[in-house]
């Protein structure tokens, strides 16, 4: 599935923000991206998972949600 529906899924919510940057609509903690990275590890074009938690982050913030510790 796609790395959008799994963090969607994980921070409990039907879609993204529109406004990522001054709406949050969820969040998220480490633990779940990482178990996100787990199951993304084999479509992903690197084997590190800290580069894939790194992505992930990434695609969580552009949808508008927060990642916490």
């Amino acid at each position: 599935p796609p790395s959008g529906f799994l963090i969607k899924k994980a921070a409990g919510i039907d879609k993204g923000s529109s406004k990522a940057n001054s709406e949050k609509v969820g969040k998220v903690t480490r633990k779940q991206l990482m178990e996100i990275a787990e199951i993304k590890r084999a479509d992903m074009n690197t084997d590190n998972m800290d580069s894939i938690i790194r992505q992930l982050e990434g695609t969580a913030r552009n949808m508008g949600v927060d990642v916490v510790d």
